[in-house]
């Protein structure tokens, strides 16, 4: 059964729960006392650990003068603290062969290290050492800001990259949402090491912060480990605040009022290859039918027996790449068709997606191939938990996004109930939703006029 973190304290203040899988995993939760808090999963027999600082902050808690400020600091934190300079970062991880990286998204932001079991020490001194101790020099600000110019450029580069951001935009309208998470290059030129630094210090914080780590280990060393590295950043070691709020879910609402109207957008490029979108609004986070919507993906779009690869690619040829995909946020969500083509193929592909999209809503689907979209969301899953930062990440989102903790074995049961119904049922929700086209390619906005 999911496991509360909400309803896990002790009267020390401290917060843990173990949770035995059929491999012999074991999940720990322990809030520190300065309110750190700190989730492993020990896996017998794992000769590696990856290890995960996470904030529940990402770019759509930006204010409009501080734009690209989370990206920014994903950035910069690898450029220094009080005790080590970009070098000494860079280094103490290479001589230990690991390697360490960070991601921003819309809601969070994560800094992370893979490493053999007996270096986990060394991830946890430089990965907290970063996330609390970083000096945010202006030179490095404005050394950085080029980097980070080039990396926006590169991604407008990739016209795959551009259909994507587009299509977020389109669904999720002139929200926080709809912005790109890197900033646009405007912002990264206006951002400034105050606004960029005033960022850091409001939300890299003892009760905002949470430690994930899984593979080789033992939770208590994490905590003791975790515990010396902030004792050595000066950070509090008292009673602990309560940990900060998640971030408001609204489950159940397919169509916030915000959002765009749906219709066709076109982006000219020069391209040999077109790139379509056609999607709308999807689920929450939270959502409970998000395990039907991972058997709604697979059916549609999630392999090589999907409906629109066998009818996309297979049978006629048109893309080499096809594929259905979503994602879900604290209260929005999206859902989307991809295909890139010949662009004399544009309108063919479009009918196609659109059709096999409206045949799932109203004809439904046979037992086997509903037995398929559920053995392909369950191998994935499975198959995603033989990676460390895989199941680091899973912690995380249990502690930011869900509040309890699934295991597995609990997963693969909410996966195997769900129905052909079901389904057919959410595939009609979305196909009534306000519905949006995007198209990458050589054309202009009278060319494609194919009705999404």
């Amino acid at each position: 059964m999911p496991v509360d973190l909400t309803t896990l304290e002790g009267p020390d203040g401290w917060l843990e729960h173990d949770a035995a899988g059929r491999a012999g995993a074991r999940v720990r939760r322990t809030r520190l006392p300065g309110g750190v808090r700190v989730l492993t999963e020990q896996v017998p027999g794992a000769r590696s650990a990856t290890l995960g600082a996470w904030v529940g902050v990402g770019s759509r808690d930006e204010a409009d003068h501080e734009r690209g400020s989370t990206h920014f600091l994903e950035h910069l934190l690898f450029k220094g603290t009080r005790r080590r300079s970009a070098m000494d970062i860079a280094v103490a991880l290479d001589e230990v062969g690991g390697d360490a990286n960070a991601a921003t998204g819309k809601e969070t932001t994560s800094y992370y290290a893979r490493v053999l079991d007996a270096d986990l020490p060394v991830a946890v001194d430089v990965v907290c050492d970063m996330v609390t101790s970083a000096v945010l020099r202006a030179e490095d600000v404005d050394g950085e800001r080029g980097v980070i110019l080039e990396e926006l450029a590169a991604a407008e580069d990739d016209d795959e990259d551009v259909a994507q951001e587009r299509f977020a935009l389109a669904v999720h309208g002139d929200t926080p949402l709809g912005r790109p998470i890197g900033g646009t290059p405007d912002d990264i030129r206006r951002a400034t090491r105050d606004a960029v630094a005033d960022h850091y210090r409001r939300h890299y914080v003892p009760e905002g912060l949470v430690v994930t780590a899984a593979g080789g280990l033992e939770h208590d060393a994490v905590c003791d480990l975790v515990s010396g590295a902030l004792a050595e950043a000066g950070w509090p070691v008292g009673d602990a605040p309560d940990p900060l709020p998640r971030r408001a879910a609204t489950a159940g609402r397919l169509v916030p009022s915000r959002r765009g109207p749906g219709g066709v957008v076109t982006v000219e490029r020069d391209t040999e290859q077109a790139h379509v979108l056609l999607g709308g609004p999807g689920l929450t986070a939270t959502d409970e039918r998000r395990w039907v919507m991972g058997v709604l993906v697979a059916v549609l779009g999630g392999g090589m027996s999907s409906r629109i690869f066998q009818e996309v690619r297979e049978k006629r040829g048109l893309a080499y790449s096809t594929y259905a995909f979503d994602a879900g946020y604290a209260d929005d969500g999206l859902f989307g068709l991809y295909a890139g083509c010949t662009p004399a193929r544009v309108p063919e592909v479009v009918e196609l997606l659109a059709e096999q999209w409206a045949l799932l809503a109203r004809d439904g689907l046979g037992e086997d191939e509903l037995r398929r979209g559920r053995g392909q969301l369950s191998g994935s899953l499975v198959l995603g938990m033989e990676d460390s930062g895989a199941r680091m990440t899973r912690l995380a989102r249990a502690e930011l996004v869900h509040g309890r903790w699934t295991g597995v074995d609990e997963a693969l049961g909410r996966i195997a109930a769900v129905t052909a119904d079901d389904v057919v049922a959410l595939a009609g929700e979305l196909l009534d939703a306000p519905r949006s086209l995007v198209v990458v390619g050589p054309f202009d906005d009278d060319l494609v006029a194919v009705a999404p």
